[in-house]
């Protein structure tokens, strides 16, 4: 079973020692990434390939809707690790258009446990109604709802103890706010970087 990418692991395993010898002792001397990234579990969005890095450059957390929610564990978990052992100096928060885990927040169907998954999305889309309602055309609405759920994010990071104490420490830690377009494979920056715990409060 599964042969097929049996075979392309193998295929890209040998591309990878023919470009570089050492690539594969490296990785398990040690991974040294400078980013976290956390970001949709949409299988159309590959993190690394995206932003062009190897393995080993780049730490990745994905979930539904990439959301950075303080009582989930798993997320909680990679948070630390990437910012206490890993020092990472940037964190990623990168959703995308036409992400189907937004849209089933607010399309009023009901699925069961995503549904309780997906509820500070909706937190958010009633933050943001009227902003919202004044665009006329859905689309838009949702393309904007994604861009304020990622802001929410890069706000519930930010605000983290985890990331709270790195800066108390004098920690190089930067919080990014980027969107995918699944259109033309490009990320746009959505200008909420925070660098610093007096950046958390000008967040909108």
């Amino acid at each position: 079973m599964l042969d097929e990418l049996k075979t392309n692991n193998r295929n890209w395993a040998a591309g990878k020692v023919a470009a570089d010898p050492g690539f594969f002792q490296r990785l398990v001397d040690q991974q040294a990434p400078k980013y976290l990234w956390i970001g949709c579990s949409d299988s159309r969005v590959p993190a690394n390939e995206i932003v062009g890095l190897d393995p080993g450059e780049l730490f990745v957390h994905r979930n539904v809707a990439n959301l950075a929610p303080p009582q989930d564990a798993n997320y909680l978990s990679v948070l630390q690790f990437s910012v206490e052992v890993l020092k990472v100096e940037h964190i990623l928060v990168v959703g995308h258009y036409g992400c189907g885990g937004v849209a089933a927040a607010v399309d009023g169907k009901r699925r069961g446990l995503i549904d309780h998954w997906v509820h500070p999305i909706r937190e958010v889309h009633h933050d943001h109604k009227h902003e919202l309602d004044a665009l006329a055309d859905e689309g838009a609405r949702l393309d904007r709802l994604i861009e304020l759920n990622v802001i929410r994010q890069v706000k519930n990071v930010a605000s983290d103890v985890f990331v709270q104490d790195a800066w108390a420490r004098g920690q190089t830690l930067n919080v990014h706010g980027w969107v995918y377009s699944l259109a033309n494979g490009l990320v746009t920056d959505l200008n909420v970087t925070v660098t610093g715990p007096d950046d958390v409060d000008k967040l909108p």
